[in-house]
């Protein structure tokens, strides 16, 4: 059991672990972040960044990539189809937070995000990938400066694919090929084409090619269809990645990562009692109030609360009041049953 669980390099960085969380659009904000890695996590990732937001000197991007309190390694992730763009992004990253890693999103299969060049877009177009992953490369050697002649102190770049546009397009090879050409320290594949979305189910068989293809020379991480710590134990074993990334499995959840570690290591998991469940949901409110405003977080976690509440005795009479929650206050009403 315990040789699936191990510590993971990423360039010169090195993680205790290898259960790591996804970045999750409208989801992986520094509260969530730190709740998930008191509960395990071993690796996070902020969610995708825009890197003309970026350019462009926006607050609320700025915001999305702050470090979370507990954070000791995080990853950044950017998007964007400009090469121009995403070196100058880069560097902005690099001054403004000081992350250990920055993640290119070649995945996103979002129509907004793809007609500008971006996410799902570039796992079709090898050659713009390659261009942007090593335009944010050239800004990582650039700001570690003289010290980056060989390699060893630069902020790592990784990237994040998907196995092709469509069914009968499945660019994932080229790809990867592409970014590894272009200096990246690992890939990270969801193996469902930009046709399915997040529809159907994930090919890990691509996955395991992908190892195999890489043979060595970077790490792979495996993302798609993690919803339990058994999934992550299968992901390991049949594909031979050397992580898995809970992305949905985790909303609601942080405890995955505990369950999966114990999983992984002992052979069992304990379920989570109703009021750690909920004690968890308070501490990611009051962060997320730290962090923005009251008004913002309480309607933020309506969505988050009523996924914590899954499983509890008596969810759906706490989701129906959930949704109607607009303070603190709301919140402790209605888990009054579970606060001492």
């Amino acid at each position: 059991m315990s040789n699936l669980y191990h510590p993971v390099k990423i360039g010169n960085v090195e993680l205790k672990g290898n259960l790591f969380l996804a970045p999750v659009a409208g989801y992986s904000d520094a509260a969530f972040r730190s709740v998930c890695i008191e509960n395990g996590a071993c690796f996070t990732y902020t969610e995708m960044v825009s890197a003309e937001a970026l350019v462009r000197k926006n607050l609320k991007t700025e915001i999305l990539m702050r470090r979370a309190c507990n954070e000791k390694a995080y990853s950044v992730q950017i998007f964007g189809g400009e090469p121009e763009i995403m070196e100058e992004a880069a560097h902005i990253v690099l001054e403004k937070t000081g992350c250990e890693v920055i993640d290119i999103n070649c995945g996103c299969p979002v129509p907004k995000i793809i007609k500008t060049g971006a996410g799902s877009a570039l796992t079709r177009d090898p050659d713009r990938l390659f261009k942007v992953a090593e335009a944010v490369v050239k800004a990582c050697k650039e700001h570690a400066g003289p010290s980056s002649a060989s390699g060893t102190a630069c902020t790592p770049v990784t990237v994040k694919i998907r196995s092709g546009w469509e069914s009968k397009q499945m660019t994932w090879r080229a790809a990867a090929e592409a970014a590894l050409a272009a200096g990246v320290s690992a890939i990270t594949i969801h193996p469902r084409t930009r046709a399915q979305g997040y529809e159907g189910h994930s090919d890990w068989g691509i996955m395991r090619e992908l190892v195999e293809l890489v043979a060595g020379r970077v790490p792979v991480f495996g993302s798609g269809d993690l919803f339990k710590p058994e999934d992550a134990k299968a992901m390991l074993e049949q594909t031979g990645a050397d992580a898995v990334m809970f992305a949905r499995g985790a909303m609601g959840n942080p405890f995955i990562f505990r369950d999966a570690t114990d999983l992984l290591t002992k052979g069992s998991y304990e379920s989570v009692p109703a009021e750690e469940r909920v004690k968890t949901g308070f501490a990611e409110l009051e962060r997320l109030v730290a962090e923005t405003s009251e008004q913002h977080a309480c309607l933020e976690m309506r969505k988050r609360f009523a996924a914590y509440s899954k499983g509890i005795s008596g969810g759906a009479a706490l989701r129906a009041r959930i949704v109607h929650a607009a303070t603190v206050s709301d919140y402790k009403d209605i888990f009054s049953q579970f606060i001492c």
